[in-house]
């Protein structure tokens, strides 16, 4: 294929343009594109959102640079091994021969490649050897996700190093900002009106053009609070409810408590998730769904749970598996149902007929967040709604109500200032350390001092377009159904119209249970609503939670299933709404239970 090729060429690849798109660029494209033929910079900077098409982009330019013969070799520096091959194939399509197998210890490639794909760890190994290449030939160097050169400083100055003598550079990302205030080689700041120096971008395409342009999916947000219990490093035992307000230290137990594989928290949304995924399935046949997983051991428990619901067992992604690239590959082509992954495929990994996800992670920057979600925007046919389950955390819910923000890169930060990044600067530091090593990691640094006790998940809401709509409810409840029945083929104007009336339906539902329990109530005679204190009635939910957990450890079954059935043989609403004569009626049946063998 010859390189003039790329002047036909299709935004996203047969089969993924976006409607009206095919065999020609996008308009931000085509827009960019005469930006940069126009001035013809050394450096461009180019942000656009996740599922946009900045490698259709860069790859114009590098086919335009070559025909010209304004560059001779092409140098592309992604964040990971698979985003190495996958541009590899991606320049292949467009008769640019990139080898993506290039190692810095021998230094050479055959002549047959027109350049070479590393990654931004590579390059910090051996920078000088970049540098010589650079030097000794005409090269364009198109930066993928440029902010990880800002990861440490070591990368940053090797980046700098190697390709400070480049012919052009081209820089990319979907995600400017940057929790930290290291600077990134190649990027240019200016001081905004409040004095702070922020990235200045050569060309912006924000996820809300993109949306209002029919390239990316609207993303719905599925909202899941719930019961948590927990024991501290005191030994003190806390039971909170995952969307009341906590302090930090809180929230981030409370969190680590729902995500527990052994919990009910997990089991029961994977499952909504799930029913969500073949929801979208009916008009999507081979959407897929991703679990993101903190760490190697909740990933492969996600895997088991996800087998006991759908009868197989997902993909799982794991950075020291040698043939996670592959996996990800055959995922990408098949029409499995699920695919669990440790951070793998959090940026940059185009498998766009990913529809739902889990968002099972403890990071909570903007940076991984807006990264995650951008896994599932990817549009091929008019209509594509995506799903993410995310757990009811104040940062979360903030970051998906702001999905259409704008953000830049600040090196400063307003004295005094106090951000969600300043917050969870823990979180921001393991995954920098995640970015540099590739390797998992948990919550290793306080193992013993801390221990999950047990989770309930309870449907708390759904986020779209800045608006939010349901009220609690139960898991397999008619009214978490509604929202998990949103067809998957949807115009974004009508997701918030068809919204509206689930949450009129769910208002109307509520209002009727709670006059057809105020009547049951009244019917009950004073001596058996005994007035009960704050902490009597939080004594008789821990003394119920130890009776489920006692009966759990008999049976196996799990605490979930425990109470659902409680519920159905006793009648009343979830543990955290029930009155002092309904947890004793369930108390009392748990202890027949036990004196019966069975139930």
């Amino acid at each position: 294929m010859s390189i003039s090729a790329a002047s036909h060429l299709s935004p996203s690849y047969p089969d993924r343009a976006a409607r009206g798109t095919a065999g020609r660029l996008r308009a931000w494209q085509q827009a960019a594109l005469d930006e940069y033929m126009g001035r013809e910079p050394r450096d461009f900077l180019a942000v656009a959102t996740p599922g946009a098409g900045k490698t259709t982009f860069a790859l114009r330019i590098a086919t335009e640079l070559l025909d010209r013969h304004v560059v001779n070799t092409i140098t592309i520096v992604a964040p990971t091994e698979h985003l190495k091959t996958q541009w590899a194939e991606a320049a292949h399509r467009v008769g640019i021969r990139i080898d993506p197998n290039y190692s810095g210890v021998t230094g050479g490639t055959s002549r047959d490649y027109q350049g070479i794909a590393v990654t931004y760890a590579g390059v910090a190994a051996h920078p000088m050897l970049h540098r010589n290449r650079v030097e000794g030939r005409r090269t364009l160097v198109i930066l993928d996700e440029i902010h990880h050169a800002g990861d440490s400083k070591s990368w940053g100055e090797a980046a700098y190093e190697a390709f400070e003598p480049a012919t052009r550079r081209l820089a990319l990302t979907g995600t400017p900002f940057r929790s930290d205030t290291n600077p990134i080689p190649f990027v240019t700041y200016a001081p905004d009106n409040e004095g702070v120096r922020r990235s200045i971008a050569d060309y912006s395409y924000g996820y809300g053009s993109a949306l209002a342009d029919g390239v990316v999916r609207p993303v719905v947000f599925m909202s899941y609070a719930g019961r948590m219990r927990w024991r501290t490093k005191a030994g003190d035992e806390i039971a909170m409810q995952l969307n009341e307000p906590m302090t930090n230290d809180a929230v981030k137990q409370a969190w680590r408590t729902a995500l527990d594989p052994a919990g009910d928290w997990m089991p029961q949304v994977l499952r909504a998730a799930d029913r969500r995924l073949r929801e979208v399935r009916r008009g999507i046949p081979d959407a897929g769904g991703l679990v993101i997983a903190t760490d190697q051991g909740a990933a492969r428990a996600y895997a088991d749970i996800l087998k006991d619901i759908t009868g197989k067992r997902p993909t799982v992604v794991v950075s020291d598996d040698p043939s996670s690239s592959s996996k990800i590959s055959e995922f990408t082509d098949n029409d499995d149902r699920w695919m669990v992954a440790v951070r793998m495929v959090s940026e940059g990994v185009d498998v766009p007929r990913l529809a739902v996800g889990v968002y099972a992670t403890g990071i909570s920057t903007p940076l991984f967040f807006a990264q995650a979600v951008g896994r599932f925007v990817r549009a091929r046919r008019h209509g594509e709604t995506a799903s993410v389950f995310v757990p009811s955390i104040p940062m979360l819910l903030e970051f998906a109500n702001e999905m259409e923000r704008q953000r830049d890169h600040a090196l400063d930060k307003p004295t005094g200032a106090t951000t969600t990044e300043d917050v969870w600067g823990e979180e921001e530091a393991l995954l920098a350390e995640a970015n540099r090593t590739e390797k998992e990691q948990g919550y290793e640094e306080d193992l013993f001092t801390f221990q999950a006790l047990n989770s309930e998940a309870e449907f708390d809401r759904v986020l779209y377009d800045g608006a939010e709509f349901g009220l609690p409810a139960d898991p397999g409840s008619r009214e978490e159904a509604e929202y998990l029945g949103l067809p998957g083929l949807l115009e974004p104007e009508h997701i918030k119209v068809l919204l509206a009336k689930r949450q009129q339906m769910h208002l109307s539902s509520a209002r009727k249970k709670a006059l057809l329990r105020s009547q049951a109530e009244a019917i009950v005679g004073a001596e058996e609503r005994p007035v009960m204190t704050r902490k009597q009635l939080l004594e008789l939910r821990k003394e119920l939670q130890g009776l489920v957990g006692a009966w759990h450890h008999k049976t196996g079954k799990p605490h979930g299933t425990i109470h659902g059935e409680l519920r159905r043989t006793c009648g009343g609403p979830a543990v955290a709404q029930a009155t002092a004569t309904q947890l004793q009626k369930r108390i009392d049946m748990v202890r027949r239970w036990a004196a019966e063998g069975g139930n």
